[in-house]
Order: structure tokens, then sequence, then C-alpha cells
């Protein structure tokens, strides 16, 4: 696997081409319509009485234990999917998430949920029971957020029904992105997402959704009409702008596993176009004037125009810089010479592409899925251009990683555009002013890839307005990554979860 990016891997004429990209990432899941199977719980260690003895842990704090223990049997025989408990058969595999480094944390219990009734049934055994309750859709948290040491791990993911009439597609919550545009496709409509096939709609949705049509159409949550979700009481509300309209604004940017669990969303789609793609390379001597005309980019490009810019550390040492950027409009050749001309210097090597939408789906996303994949990140939004001093303090950051070998790298996506405005009905999504987001990558484990992120933010700090919530880090203070929008979304907390029902160390204070 490439150290640009933990799951695309690009291939072109022969070539092997790495590129990393917005979209392979989600927040906490919140996430229902699905399939049925048998109810079933294997447990060796359930009593005689049918209970077994359970306490309740996040990754930093705990409740007190039970004194009388769930009745998993009972619980079990009252949905239509599965339960599974740490001896039952198949629980190894029920539990994992998309990152390996969280297999060690161990659920009191995994639902895998059949329907929507599931979900609610979930939440108010979890609740009678004192069990700390977390939601699961593709499994991509970066924290592990959608898992919960000796808690309740609710999986959506066979709640994934698809369907589109006039514009609109409704789609479950636990559906992945991948599925997602092969079924648009057929209706020659698409929407702004990531690109990492596995992500699940719903985490990325919650968190905002950034992605190669964010400046021209904005944020996956902006294309949001109406939700389905369950609240903290087991209610069931389907949201809007004109139905539990708080509700509606807060799920709209301000991250998954806070509010409720969502169990489908209905979505206004944009068209399926061609896309025009290009990459273009410079040398490491020419960093610091690549990341200055980025940054003019960012700010000065039309809206149709997208680009990532991809500084990664090498293992001999030096740095690779290099922009994929995309064209919606189908050609790619301006938006190309543009760059350039920002740069002010041709790029030593570039390539021009055309790709249908199913084909740029598949370029951007290495295939129609990805492996399962060990990494660190965390991420700083760029309130603005970066000074001079703060860019050599980014690459300097890079270039300590590549010097000691870690495999490393500083990917900027840009904001403006269409993500610089407000949609129809609002959204907690606090970023709209920024000029992008930098994200922190290493595949290297313990303290190599802490060190780089460190290195990493204290790089930027002076330019830095918080932290995109789909980036989720151990350790940053819980309102640095909503600025604005936290004040109103603790209330929002207040009025819908008065009990924090919903809590973990990354949840709204």
């Amino acid at each position: 696997m490439s150290l640009l990016d933990r799951r695309t891997v690009l291939k072109a004429g022969g070539a092997a081409a790495a590129v990393t990209l917005t979209g392979c990432n989600a927040a906490p899941d919140e996430t229902g319509a699905g399939t049925t199977s048998p109810p079933r719980l294997t447990n060796s260690m359930t009593s005689s009485s049918g209970n077994s003895v359970s306490t309740v842990t996040s990754a930093s704090e705990s409740a007190p234990t039970l004194t009388a223990a769930p009745n998993w049997n009972s619980f079990a025989r009252s949905l239509k999917g599965r339960v599974y408990l740490p001896a039952s058969s198949g629980y190894a595999a029920a539990h994992q998430l998309f990152n390996p480094r969280w297999d060690s944390v161990h659920p009191a219990a995994v639902v895998k949920a059949a329907d929507v009734a599931d979900v609610q049934k979930a939440i108010n055994f979890a609740r009678a029971n004192k069990l700390v309750l977390v939601p699961k859709s593709g499994g991509h948290s970066y924290v592990g957020a959608s898992t919960i040491a000796n808690g309740m791990q609710v999986d959506v993911g066979a709640l994934r029904g698809l369907s589109y009439s006039n514009g609109i597609l409704t789609v479950g919550a636990g559906a992945r992105l991948y599925d997602v545009h092969a079924f648009l496709d057929r209706y020659g409509r698409s929407l702004p997402t990531g690109t990492c096939p596995t992500v699940g709609v719903a985490g990325l949705t919650l968190g905002g959704g950034m992605g190669i049509h964010t400046r021209t159409f904005g944020l996956t949550c902006d294309r949001v009409v109406s939700m389905g979700v369950f609240t903290a009481d087991g209610r069931s509300h389907n949201v809007s702008a004109t139905s539990d309209p708080e509700l509606f604004w807060a799920l709209r940017g301000g991250g998954g596993g806070n509010l409720g669990v969502v169990t489908s969303f209905r979505f206004a789609t944009i068209p399926a176009t061609k896309l025009g793609f290009f990459r273009l390379t410079w040398p490491e001597a020419q960093a610091a004037a690549v990341v200055r005309g980025w940054q003019k980019f960012a700010q000065a490009a039309p809206t149709t125009a997208w680009g990532n810019l991809h500084i990664d550390a090498k293992s001999n040492g030096t740095l690779s810089v290099h922009v994929l950027g995309v064209s919606t409009t189908g050609n790619a050749s301006a938006a190309a010479a543009q760059l350039e001309s920002f740069v002010g210097a041709k790029a030593s090597a570039r390539s021009i592409t055309v790709k249908s939408h199913l084909e740029a789906v598949k370029y951007l996303g290495g295939g129609t899925t990805s492996p399962r994949t060990g990494f660190l990140a965390g991420s700083d939004v760029l309130k603005g251009p970066m000074d001079a001093a703060t860019i050599t303090a980014l690459l300097g950051a890079v270039k300590a990683a590549a010097r000691a070998k870690t495999p490393a790298s500083a990917i900027l996506d840009p904001l403006g555009g269409q993500a610089a405005k407000q949609p129809a009905g609002g959204s907690s999504w606090p970023w709209r002013g920024a000029l992008g987001v930098v994200q922190w990558y290493s595949s290297a484990q313990g303290t190599a890839g802490q060190t780089f992120i460190a290195n990493g933010h204290r790089a930027v700090r002076a330019a830095s307005a918080g932290a995109y919530v789909n980036y989720l880090e151990a350790g940053r203070a819980v309102a640095s990554y909503y600025g604005a929008s936290a004040a109103k979304l603790a209330a929002t907390k207040k009025k819908y979860d008065p009990a924090n029902f919903f809590h973990t160390p990354y949840t709204i204070r």
C-alpha cells in the first residue's frame, strides 16, 4: 500500500501512480432499511438464567458495574437481526472496524440490525441496561469511535436499500459510497462525496463530506433533504428544514455518534458528468512555491476546478510533491495551466485525462472496494493562506519524517466555492470561510506516526482554525471540531439527549 494513501492505488498506462484523496474517512458512524436474518445468539458464558455480566466503559471513561445483568437472550429473540457476544461464533469478525488498530477493543455485544425496528430496540435495551451505545456504518472512524469496550456496538451495515425518483436518492444509512455511485450512475446522477469505496454514507455525511465536487456542489451534508433518526429516548424522527429543524441543522455536519442513530437519508442529487483530471508533479526544490501556488488556486480558481496537494515523505529522505486536480467541466487543461501559473513554474511531469462518472469513481477509489488498513491520522483547518514561515514549518515536518524513514503525508484539500455557502435549512459544519483542510497521515504505528502528526499540528498552528470532525483524533479538544457551531450544538444535544445517553470521549459536551 502506498504511503500516499491508506487505500488508493491507481494504475494508468502501465505505470503505477498513488493518489490520496479526501473521502476515505468517516466520523463516528450514526446510521436504517435492510434485510432479515433469523435471530441468533451463541454465548458459552451465558448463565442458566440467560443473563451475562457486563460492565460499561468507553475509551476514557467508565460507568458503574450493573447490579442486574442484561438479558441478552431475550433481547436477541426480539430482533430480526443478530446479537454477537464475545464468546459467540462470528464475534471476532463482527466487531472489527476498517483499521485493525481497534481489533483489541471488545464490545459487550455487537448488534447487527436487520431493519430500523432493530435499531430502536437496541437503543431502548441499551438505555434500560445503562450500556454505552455506539453506531457503526462503514467503521472508518480514525479513532475507532464506532466501537467501545464493554458497551454495545450497533452495526447498520445491512440497512443499505437504495431508491431514486425525480432527482432524489433515498438510501439506508449502511450503504457504502461505491454502491451509492454505481446505483446513481444508472440514472445519470451522482452525489458530491468522498472517494473511498467502503466508507459508509452515514459517517461521511454527518461530519460534512468533502471530495472532488466540494467546490462545485458543496459538501455531502449540503445535499441532504431529510433524515430518519432515532434519538436517545427511542423516538423516531423524520428531520428536515421544517421538521425538527434544530436537529436537522445539527446532523448536517456536526459529526456522528452525538445526537441519535440515523437510519436513512434523502439526498438531492447532481448530474453525473464526465470529469477532466490533471496530475502535476514538481521537484522538492519547488515545494514552497507549489504550496503558495496551491493556496492561490484554492482562492481564485473557478468553482468547477478542484485540486488536492500531496507532500509525501519518501524513504530516501526526500519529498514528493504533486497535485491531483479535477475539472467538472470535463476539460482539465485550463485548470492545470492556471495552477502552474500560480506556482510560477511548469510541472516536471503532467498528465491530462477525461473519464466518465463511474470510471472516475473507480479511478479515485482505487477500485470498487478497499482492504482493511492500519494508519494514524489527524487534521488542521486552514483559516486562510499560510505565510512563508508556516509553509517552511509544514514542509519541515514532512521532511523530518522522511529523514526518519517514517511513512507520512500532508494532504491539502481546498474548500471555497459552493462549500463556502450555507445550504437551505442551514448546517452546523463550521468551516465555510476556511481555505482548506490539511490531513496528516502516516501508516507508521506507535510513536513515529504520532510524532509526525504532532509536528504537523505545531507547524501550522498559526494558520489553524481547528480540525475536521471526520478526522477525529484522540486527545484533541472536542470543541476544536465545531468552531462557532459549538454552543448551538451543545444546546441541541441537551434538548435531544438530556441524559447524555450518547457519550464517548468524542461526543459533543
